[in-house]
């Protein structure tokens, strides 16, 4: 399989604005996309999405959001409102509350630019963690990928989130249907630190991913923008 261009976004994972504004200034033209997540957006609220988009980056808004289809498609139309490029939804949530976000997004970005991504099963949980999680037994974790995967293809959403060690199987059961962001991204010989299924960014284009997210592969870095000029060499 030929690997597909893959974008990597840079996750802001720090607890205010003044973190997201030194980080992305240390980066500067080295990283137009970046992934506000909860942290973050509990601090600042949506205005961290506004200036990010106001400087000229993307971003991807990742919630994991989970809740009444009402209560979802309002959240999703308010952060694609402020910009937003890509927002996650739990895919556990069934196609009825993905198809609510999905809505939601559009109406929020009418122009289609706001995408809904499903979180399969966290890149910080193994089979054994998940089974405790739902009261079952150890589960096989890329039947359960390709099983909620099924779910966000239900709902109309754009793709989904999973470890690249599930992405050759969702592409099997979907093809291009759904597109894959893989977190858990590692640069050779790195530390997985609290990831399970980890990867490095040229495993992951090859397996298919359409985005990876980086975090202390880059952020934590000595020099950020030699770690992520070093990812982009690894992508094709």
């Amino acid at each position: 399989m030929t690997a597909s261009p893959v974008t990597p976004i840079v996750a802001l994972d720090v607890p205010n604005r003044a973190g997201a504004e030194a980080l992305v200034q240390r980066l500067g033209d080295a990283c137009d996309y970046y992934k506000v997540g909860l942290e973050l957006f509990a601090a600042e609220g949506p205005a961290i999405v506004a200036w990010l988009r106001g400087i000229g980056k993307q971003v991807f808004v990742d919630l994991k959001l989970h809740d009444i289809p009402n209560t979802v498609r309002g959240a999703a139309r308010s952060v694609a409102r402020r910009g937003a490029s890509l927002l996650t939804v739990h895919a556990s949530g069934g196609p009825e509350m993905i198809a609510a976000a999905v809505q939601g997004a559009n109406e929020g970005r009418p122009d289609g630019g706001c995408a809904i991504l499903g979180v399969t099963i966290l890149t910080s949980m193994d089979g054994a963690g998940a089974g405790e999680a739902w009261g079952r037994p150890p589960v096989d974790v890329q039947a359960e990928v390709v099983r909620l995967a099924g779910l966000v293809a239900g709902g109309g959403a754009a793709g989904i989130v999973c470890s690249g060690h599930e992405a050759a199987a969702v592409r099997q059961a979907f093809g291009d249907r759904l597109g894959l962001l893989i977190p858990g991204i590692r640069l050779p010989g790195g530390e997985a630190h609290d990831q399970r299924r980890v990867m490095t960014p040229a495993a992951a284009a090859e397996a298919g991913a359409r985005w990876i997210i980086l975090g202390r592969a880059v952020t934590g870095a000595a020099d950020p923008v030699a770690a992520m000029a070093a990812v982009r060499r690894g992508l094709p």
